[in-house]
């Protein structure tokens, strides 16, 4: 509750629907080419990368920036995120379903973007504008694939901005994991009587939000991609410096910890590899999986995991749990880059990648059903 007003709290609305979502769209996306049937056709070539960023990734921000809102308001954004996931499946080519992707993101901006503007601190002003920019490229993909039908010459590349969406994200991920890691960590370790100097580590932060930042602003760009590959491989090696300096290794006892650092490190993996690929300028696809599947995959799963069973029992979840979809968005990490650029002529890694995928998924959408669905969970 909220000031006497009745509210409901957004990760439980939009943590069970965006784990549901990536459970379903990822197999049906394979489906839809293998089977030969064009089926969903917007999961379709470069759909199945619109959903992922525009569709399931801001339906987490969602989840872990909206808070406690009134219910009509969540009633709405949801209703517009579930019209927007729907049209673009079945009618992606309509003007309808072009634009209902961007009203979601807009409208999310609307309400997300305040809540981060009044920091004083400029690194704790980044999260506003980097989700306003993420929220930005909606409606810059709907335009620019507007435009290039009509103007090619003139029109900006719409896989681009796909791909500088996937930049920011590192970029959001970066911010946001280690602001959850450090005092997790930092809360365990005294426990033990153990000291952790490196919390926050505001020098190493302020490097990397210089340096993804300048990285996602050049990939919209012209310019060659070597600057872009740089500052990505760079980041990479500030990422795995950071995680390394938490200590993590005193935590055994908490997989749940374990599970976040994994997904900090799959960043930095999915960075470099960005980079390389950049640099040696061969296709960035598989590099840029390693990020949306391993870092994506296993940093959401993680947090709507432990938040629910805090949520609900006031504890870390089982061992088994954390174990087992850290070990499946891995795998679906690790095959989906093997199946390279071509990903349908490796069907085998390809399979297997939206398998452990879906499997992750389907095992965290279960969960947050049971934890998160009694009255007594959602005042909390």
């Amino acid at each position: 509750m909220t000031s006497g007003k009745t509210t409901i709290q957004a990760f439980r609305v939009f943590f069970p629907a965006a784990s549901l979502y990536a459970a379903l769209s990822v197999p049906l996306s394979v489906v839809a080419v293998m089977s030969g049937s064009g089926w969903p056709p917007g999961l379709l070539g470069a759909g199945h990368g619109h959903e992922l960023i525009f569709g399931f990734a801001l339906a987490l921000i969602a989840g872990y920036t909206l808070g406690p809102q009134p219910p009509r308001l969540m009633v709405m954004l949801l209703g517009l995120w579930l019209v927007a996931r729907v049209s673009w499946a079945l009618v992606p080519e309509s003007w309808f379903a072009q634009a209902m992707s961007p009203a979601f993101a807009l409208v999310l901006a609307r309400y997300v973007v305040p809540r981060f503007s009044a920091a004083k601190k400029w690194r704790n002003k980044t999260a506003a504008p980097l989700i306003l920019l993420i929220c930005l490229l909606a409606p810059a993909f709907w335009l620019a694939s507007e435009t290039r039908a009509a103007y090619p010459p003139f029109a900006p590349d719409p896989y681009q901005l796909m791909h500088s969406a996937i930049l920011g994200l590192i970029l959001l991920m970066t911010f946001i994991g280690g602001r959850m890691i450090a005092p997790a960590v930092a809360g365990t370790l005294d426990k033990k009587g153990i000291a952790l100097e490196a919390r926050v580590q505001p020098r190493l932060e302020g490097a990397l939000i210089i340096l993804l930042a300048t990285a996602t602003i050049l990939s919209l760009t012209a310019l060659p991609p070597w600057p872009t590959a740089l500052a990505l491989l760079s980041s990479s090696v500030l990422i795995a410096l950071r995680t390394a300096r938490w200590k993590l290794w005193h935590c055994p006892e908490r997989p749940d910890l374990l599970m976040l650092a994994v997904g900090y490190l799959w960043l930095a993996i999915g960075t470099a590899m960005t980079g390389i690929h950049l640099m040696m300028e061969v296709s960035v696809a598989p590099a840029l999986h390693l990020v949306t599947i391993g870092a994506l995959g296993t940093l959401s799963t993680s947090v709507m995991l432990r938040l629910a069973w805090q949520r609900a029992h006031r504890r870390p979840p089982p061992p088994w749990q954390v174990l087992s979809v850290t070990l499946l968005t891995s795998i679906a990490a690790v095959a989906r880059y093997l199946a390279g650029p071509a990903a349908f002529t490796e069907p085998g890694w390809l399979w297997l990648s939206a398998t452990s995928w879906s499997l992750a998924y389907g095992l965290v959408s279960m969960q947050l059903f049971l934890l998160l669905r009694s009255p007594h969970t959602a005042r909390k």
